[in-house]
């Protein structure tokens, strides 16, 4: 997973400019075309968003805006690789030049669960992900 984080920019709603855009669709269809991208997604700014926060039984709603900007996401790429180091070389050519910092991430398989991860709890994985791929392909 490739994680954009956010700016004092895109944290004020500023929308990038028109270059960027289609330099970042090009990038984006790249992506698909070599198989790697399953999602990507830009976010809307945090004040737009909010936090649910879990205490016990308690839940409580708190809006955005959040104020840690070096935290928040911007927005990700989810893609599938055979190693980090692709996903670093395909990072590496992405379209940003203004300072952006991006997180790479990776998802955790079923199997690195261990032991917890039982049979009956592999085999729920197994229908979910069957499930989704029919009602989303």
């Amino acid at each position: 997973m490739v994680l954009i984080k956010a700016t004092k920019d895109s944290e004020a709603g500023v929308m990038p400019e028109e270059k960027l855009l289609n330099d970042m669709g090009k990038y984006n269809e790249e992506l698909v075309k070599a198989g790697v991208m399953l999602a990507g997604e830009g976010l809307q700014p945090s004040s737009k968003g909010r936090r649910v926060r879990f205490s016990g039984t308690k839940r409580s709603v708190i809006d955005g805006p959040f104020t840690e900007t070096k935290e928040l996401i911007a927005g990700f790429w989810l893609w599938q690789v055979k190693s980090e180091e692709e996903a670093i070389e395909w990072l590496k050519r992405a379209p940003f030049d203004g300072g952006e910092e991006v997180e790479l991430r990776q998802v955790f398989e079923i199997e690195e669960f261990g032991d917890a991860a039982t049979p009956e709890l592999r085999a729920q994985e197994a229908r979910s992900r069957a499930q989704f791929e029919r009602t989303h392909h």
